[in-house]
């Protein structure tokens, strides 16, 4: 019965794909240490996303149950859930032991990251929302450590949620280091199955669709990304996953103006740890760079760029604005470069490559934009072919910025935007970077 408890403890799962013997599990709901509810509340509402469109709950004839059901077409990618299917949670109070928590960690905060830090905790102790503003490199995963430690000290739950699974691969053994003797879990589509009770949990927005109640402590990190600033639904995910007095910690390097205004708790960071400024981005004109790959040519600006990181050892992401213009180049440039690989959110390998380019096992990567936040590289050179396309938005631009010039031992970098014509979006993201130098300084 442990077992149960310590999986199903915040959780909504689908009873038919628990990993217990239904003798247990049957035994767990027959004495309500288990409750079971429907996946789909009076035919209009997913107890899961909390999906209420009637576009999206849809009607169907069912096998299971041989009569007309509802099934959630918004979440599906989770397991469908229909109106017969059961949902179950542990209903007990909870009997899971406190663990010890260590906290491992030999840096040292800047000054302005202290102040930060001290003002998340004020608000935490507060149960207040908090919002830290803070530049690509700021060190905002390390001022949150402290945070961390002291809600894990008192018996807290702390989620850590982030829009992609790459942010969480990136984060999870940061944690891991920092809190060795916490039990921590890392969960993203596909993730390996991990058991025990962990009191910190890392995890995509996503898989917040699987708890309740489950949090005293969220931090939303990357809160600008795609698709968590797009879709409502993940953030009903958030509100649900928390208990209900829980504070939100939210983390940006570009907040939106709305969340600005929406949380009045918050802590500006326009200074990497390293004290050096963001690296600014030229603009380089690629005229018909489309044309060429079609008619199988690299334009020459770009492969002189990408001979020149080559030929000083300087590894480097070139970011393109589609997967079909990313498949058109990357053979084009292994017949030039065999080394280089490609990435993008259809990879199933894009973990173990951009692990091949941290270690210098290959010279560089074109990307689409699933690689503009979550990654460091040391010393990393940076171009955007079609900087001027419509996903290239300044909050974009800006993240991709900030992959160049995090390390103390590089922290400079070379941005270029290469373009067919600039537009206001690289306008603005150039005159924001420099506003974040600039007051940086002041």
């Amino acid at each position: 019965m442990k077992e149960i408890e310590e999986f199903l403890t915040g959780r909504m799962w689908l009873r038919n794909f628990t990993p217990f013997p239904k003798e247990q599990l049957d035994d767990a709901i027959l004495t309500g240490k288990v409750r079971v509810s429907p996946g789909i509340i009076d035919g209009k509402q997913c107890a899961r996303c909390l999906e209420k469109s009637s576009q999206k709950i849809v009607p169907f004839f069912c096998a299971a149950c041989q009569s007309v059901c509802h099934y959630c077409r918004h979440c599906i990618k989770m397991g469908r859930i229909s109106s017969c299917t059961e949902l179950i949670t542990w209903a007990f109070p909870s009997t899971i032991t406190p663990q010890s928590h260590s906290f491992f960690w030999n840096g040292s905060l800047t000054p302005m990251q202290e102040r930060a830090s001290q003002e998340v905790q004020q608000s935490l102790s507060q149960d207040k929302d908090h919002l830290v503003y803070a530049v690509c490199g700021a060190g905002k995963t390390e001022l949150l450590f402290p945070a961390i430690y002291g809600a894990l000290k008192k018996g807290l739950r702390v989620c850590i949620a982030a829009p992609r699974t790459d942010v969480v691969l990136e984060l999870s053994p940061r944690l891991r280091a920092v809190f060795p003797s916490t039990t921590i879990h890392s969960l993203y589509g596909n993730s390996p199955e991990q058991s025990g009770f962990a009191p910190l949990v890392i995890a995509t927005t996503h898989q917040l669709y699987r708890f309740k109640d489950a949090f005293d402590v969220m931090i939303v990190d990357e809160v600008d990304a795609f698709p968590y600033s797009y879709d409502p639904a993940l953030r009903r995910a958030v509100s649900k996953a928390k208990k209900e007095m829980a504070p939100i910690i939210y983390v940006s390097a570009t907040p939106s103006n709305q969340l600005l205004k929406q949380v009045p708790n918050s802590s500006q960071l326009f200074r990497r740890f390293h004290g050096f400024p963001l690296p600014v981005p030229q603009f380089r004109s690629l005229w018909g760079y489309e044309k060429d790959f079609s008619k199988g040519k690299i334009p020459a600006k770009l492969i002189d760029w990408v001979d020149d990181k080559i030929n000083k050892e300087q590894p480097f992401l070139v970011f393109f604005p589609t997967i079909e213009l990313i498949e058109k180049a990357i053979g084009l440039f292994k017949q030039r470069h065999p080394a280089i690989e490609a990435v993008h959110s259809k990879d199933a390998d894009r973990k173990e490559k951009v692990m091949k380019l941290r270690q210098g096992q290959i010279p560089g990567v074109l990307t689409s934009t699933i690689l503009e936040r979550g990654i460091t590289i040391p010393n990393v050179q940076v171009a955007v072919v079609g900087a001027d396309q419509p996903i290239f938005d300044a909050a974009a631009l800006i993240q991709i910025s900030g992959r160049s010039g995090r390390a103390v031992d590089y922290p400079s970098g070379e941005v270029v935007f290469f373009h067919n014509g600039i537009v206001w979006q690289m306008d603005k993201a150039i005159k924001l970077i420099r506003s974040y130098n600039k007051g940086a300084r002041g």
